[in-house]
């Protein structure tokens, strides 16, 4: 192949990598979020962010399949908080089943049930089942 030819492939190809590259340089908007290949995110960081910090999400993709999510410190906070909330309050669940179980009844149940015949646990699941029904 003749130096020219190589020097005209090269072009071609730099033509064509260039308009991929600008391609990507145009994020696109998905229902209210912003996705944004790796790449860009990589390359386009300081605009990527400044789109997040005014309010978008940036979700960015590796091979057109979503790798990551870029929020601002806000919406983490909001997202943290509401986390927060609801495992207090399954930590209070927790506890108050815990402080059940603890009781000298519950003890005193827990211990009949281990020391029950195989007979005797028949006769009472079948019970349990009838009071449930």
């Amino acid at each position: 192949m003749s130096k020219a030819n190589i020097a005209k492939q090269g072009s071609r190809h730099r033509g064509q990598t260039n308009q991929a590259i600008g391609r990507m340089r145009r994020p696109e908007r998905i229902s209210g979020e912003l996705t944004v290949p790796a790449t860009t995110a990589k390359n386009e960081f300081a605009n990527v962010l400044e789109s997040v910090l005014r309010g978008s999400r940036a979700v960015i993709t590796k091979h057109n399949q979503p790798k990551a999510v870029l929020i601002s410190i806000d919406e983490f906070e909001r997202l943290s908080q509401n986390a927060a909330v609801a495992l207090d309050s399954l930590s209070a669940e927790f506890d108050a089943l815990l402080a059940k179980m603890q009781t000298p009844k519950a003890r005193a149940a827990m211990k009949s049930a281990y020391n029950a015949t195989p007979r005797e646990l028949g006769k009472a699941a079948v019970a349990a089942a009838r009071n449930r029904a």
